[in-house]
């Protein structure tokens, strides 16, 4: 897309105040990822496929899909975020708008925020919504369901976040992709495991206040650290740029 037909960042000076420009960034976020659809449709295309190709590739057995369809359902996600995450800055920094959010007076943190939530909505969003209808293809119960959507729901901000990072730190470089993966999914982990566990904690009766708990514990510290972090590497790889 050429860079006319992008809507251009106008944040300068110090009077517009931090949430007027997280606000900017924001909708101008929303209108540029509006105008590239093919980006917001392949992680949502890639979930649906790799949800709906696994039983055919491994077990359509209704006691295994039941078993393993939360497990599924999360891995099949965080590959969508990751997928996804490589374009966060990428266009932007391709047309030299991030230049210019760098060097605005507001915290650059709280707008990699906004950009970050602009991200979440348009993929982390979207897989919570279908996940519903693949839970049922999975065959899980409508507990199992319920107890997976939130568990995506508080998971997918985290994965969002922390990808951010990464995407900050392999921004400009070759086979930046395959960087961001190495660096991405080792910090996931934790993530996964817990949100599967949930799951699979309540379709054994157990309580799941602990893990969802946990998962809070989650999303509260990578709002806390990660817009910091991010902002910091996407200095670093502009100055080395």
């Amino acid at each position: 897309m050429n860079a006319e037909a992008r809507p251009v960042v106008r944040l300068a000076g110090n009077s517009v105040g931090a949430l007027a420009a997280m606000k900017g960034v924001f909708v101008r976020d929303m209108k540029v990822a509006f105008r590239q659809r093919q980006d917001l449709l392949n992680p949502l295309l890639f979930f649906v496929m790799v949800v709906t190709l696994f039983p055919l590739g491994v077990s359509p057995e209704v006691s295994f899909l039941r078993e393993a369809g939360a497990g599924i359902l999360w891995v099949a996600a965080l590959l969508s975020v990751l997928l996804s995450l490589d374009h966060l800055f990428r266009h932007d920094f391709d047309d030299g708008t991030l230049e210019q959010l760098v060097l605005q007076p507001q915290p650059l943190f709280l707008l990699i925020l906004a950009k970050t939530l602009v991200h979440w909505m348009l993929t982390g969003l979207p897989l919570v919504i279908l996940t519903p209808v693949l839970g049922v293809m999975m065959h899980l119960d409508g507990n199992s369901i319920g107890i997976l959507c939130l568990t995506l729901l508080i998971g997918t901000p985290v994965l969002s976040l922390i990808g951010a990072i990464g995407a900050a730190l392999t921004l400009g470089l070759r086979s930046a992709g395959v960087l961001l993966s190495l660096l991405i999914i080792p910090l996931y982990i934790p993530v996964l495991i817990f949100g599967t566990g949930t799951v699979a904690a309540a379709a054994e009766g157990a309580t799941v206040g602990a893990y969802l708990a946990l998962l809070g514990a989650f999303l509260v510290l990578a709002l806390t650290l990660a817009p910091f972090a991010a902002a910091a590497a996407l200095k670093i790889s502009l100055s080395n740029g």
